[in-house]
Protein backbone atom coordinates (compact mmCIF):
# COMPACT_ATOMS: atom_id res chain seq x y z
CA UNK A 1 0.00 0.00 0.00
CA UNK A 2 1.46 3.45 -0.81
CA UNK A 3 1.93 5.88 1.29
CA UNK A 4 1.07 9.35 0.68
CA UNK A 5 4.16 12.05 1.42
CA UNK A 6 3.79 15.61 2.27
CA UNK A 7 3.52 18.17 -0.49
CA UNK A 8 6.93 19.67 0.76
CA UNK A 9 8.40 16.72 0.63
CA UNK A 10 7.39 16.03 -3.05
CA UNK A 11 8.30 19.33 -4.22
CA UNK A 12 11.99 18.97 -3.01
CA UNK A 13 11.84 15.46 -4.65
CA UNK A 14 10.81 17.26 -7.93
CA UNK A 15 13.34 20.24 -8.10
CA UNK A 16 15.90 17.36 -7.06
CA UNK A 17 14.98 15.14 -9.63
CA UNK A 18 13.95 18.42 -12.60
CA UNK A 19 18.14 19.94 -11.34
CA UNK A 20 19.44 16.70 -12.58
CA UNK A 21 17.00 15.96 -15.87
CA UNK A 22 17.22 19.75 -16.97
CA UNK A 23 21.43 19.28 -16.25
CA UNK A 24 21.31 15.82 -18.63
CA UNK A 25 19.50 17.00 -21.36
CA UNK A 26 21.29 19.98 -21.80
CA UNK A 27 24.64 18.57 -21.72
CA UNK A 28 23.42 15.18 -24.01
CA UNK A 29 21.46 18.17 -26.16
CA UNK A 30 24.88 19.70 -26.45
CA UNK A 31 26.71 16.95 -27.23
CA UNK A 32 24.55 16.09 -30.06
CA UNK A 33 24.88 19.75 -31.68
CA UNK A 34 28.51 19.87 -30.87
CA UNK A 35 29.19 23.34 -30.58
CA UNK A 36 33.67 23.77 -30.74
CA UNK A 37 33.54 24.53 -27.01
CA UNK A 38 31.94 20.80 -26.49
CA UNK A 39 34.10 19.31 -28.55
CA UNK A 40 37.31 21.13 -27.39
CA UNK A 41 36.63 20.30 -23.81
CA UNK A 42 35.95 16.64 -25.02
CA UNK A 43 39.02 16.07 -26.73
CA UNK A 44 40.84 17.50 -23.81
CA UNK A 45 39.84 14.55 -21.70
CA UNK A 46 40.95 12.24 -24.25
CA UNK A 47 37.62 11.28 -26.47
CA UNK A 48 37.89 11.31 -29.92
CA UNK A 49 35.19 13.39 -31.62
CA UNK A 50 33.37 10.59 -33.08
CA UNK A 51 32.77 9.21 -29.33
CA UNK A 52 30.80 12.97 -28.36
CA UNK A 53 27.79 12.35 -30.27
CA UNK A 54 27.54 8.49 -28.60
CA UNK A 55 28.22 9.88 -24.91
CA UNK A 56 25.08 12.32 -25.97
CA UNK A 57 22.73 9.74 -26.76
CA UNK A 58 24.04 7.71 -23.76
CA UNK A 59 23.27 10.75 -21.15
CA UNK A 60 19.64 11.58 -23.22
CA UNK A 61 18.27 8.06 -22.99
CA UNK A 62 19.23 7.25 -19.29
CA UNK A 63 17.73 10.73 -18.59
CA UNK A 64 14.74 10.00 -20.24
CA UNK A 65 14.54 7.04 -18.62
CA UNK A 66 15.07 8.59 -15.21
CA UNK A 67 12.63 11.00 -15.87
CA UNK A 68 9.49 8.89 -16.38
CA UNK A 69 8.25 7.37 -12.99
CA UNK A 70 7.50 3.97 -14.30
CA UNK A 71 10.97 3.29 -15.37
CA UNK A 72 12.64 5.99 -12.90
CA UNK A 73 14.99 3.68 -11.41
CA UNK A 74 16.28 1.99 -14.47
CA UNK A 75 17.35 5.27 -15.73
CA UNK A 76 18.76 6.62 -11.78
CA UNK A 77 21.08 3.16 -12.15
CA UNK A 78 22.15 3.83 -16.02
CA UNK A 79 22.81 7.56 -14.68
CA UNK A 80 25.01 6.22 -11.54
CA UNK A 81 26.98 4.47 -14.19
CA UNK A 82 27.35 7.00 -16.49
CA UNK A 83 28.45 9.40 -13.67
CA UNK A 84 30.93 6.44 -12.75
CA UNK A 85 32.38 6.81 -15.97
CA UNK A 86 32.39 10.38 -15.75
CA UNK A 87 34.39 10.53 -12.40
CA UNK A 88 36.79 7.85 -13.59
CA UNK A 89 37.74 10.34 -17.25
CA UNK A 90 37.93 13.32 -14.48
CA UNK A 91 40.47 11.53 -12.01
CA UNK A 92 42.36 10.23 -15.24
CA UNK A 93 43.11 14.04 -16.23
CA UNK A 94 43.85 15.00 -12.75
CA UNK A 95 41.07 17.40 -12.67
CA UNK A 96 40.18 19.82 -9.21
CA UNK A 97 38.17 17.11 -7.41
CA UNK A 98 35.64 19.57 -5.53
CA UNK A 99 34.81 21.53 -8.42
CA UNK A 100 35.22 18.46 -11.87
CA UNK A 101 35.94 15.37 -10.20
CA UNK A 102 32.99 15.43 -8.05
CA UNK A 103 29.99 17.14 -9.70
CA UNK A 104 29.06 13.95 -10.97
CA UNK A 105 28.80 12.56 -7.14
CA UNK A 106 26.72 15.71 -6.78
CA UNK A 107 23.92 15.20 -9.49
CA UNK A 108 24.36 11.30 -8.68
CA UNK A 109 23.26 12.26 -5.00
CA UNK A 110 20.61 14.77 -6.07
CA UNK A 111 19.01 11.58 -8.47
CA UNK A 112 18.43 9.44 -6.13
CA UNK A 113 17.89 11.67 -2.98
CA UNK A 114 15.18 12.90 -5.14
CA UNK A 115 14.02 9.42 -5.98
CA UNK A 116 14.18 8.51 -2.70
CA UNK A 117 11.89 11.14 -1.27
CA UNK A 118 9.45 10.62 -3.44
CA UNK A 119 9.49 6.25 -4.38
CA UNK A 120 8.47 3.95 -1.56
CA UNK A 121 9.96 0.91 -3.13
CA UNK A 122 13.49 2.99 -3.25
CA UNK A 123 13.29 4.45 0.71
CA UNK A 124 12.45 0.10 1.31
CA UNK A 125 15.79 -0.67 -0.57
CA UNK A 126 18.05 1.80 2.18
CA UNK A 127 15.70 1.11 5.32
CA UNK A 128 17.33 -1.70 7.72
CA UNK A 129 15.77 -5.10 7.58
CA UNK A 130 13.80 -5.98 11.02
Amino acid sequence: MAKTISRTRLWVARIMSWLVILFMLFDGVFKLIQPAPVVEGTLVLGFAQHHIALLGILAIISTVLYALPRTAVLGAILLTGYFGGVIATQVRVDAPLLTHTLFAVYLAILAWGGLWLRDERVRNLFSPVD
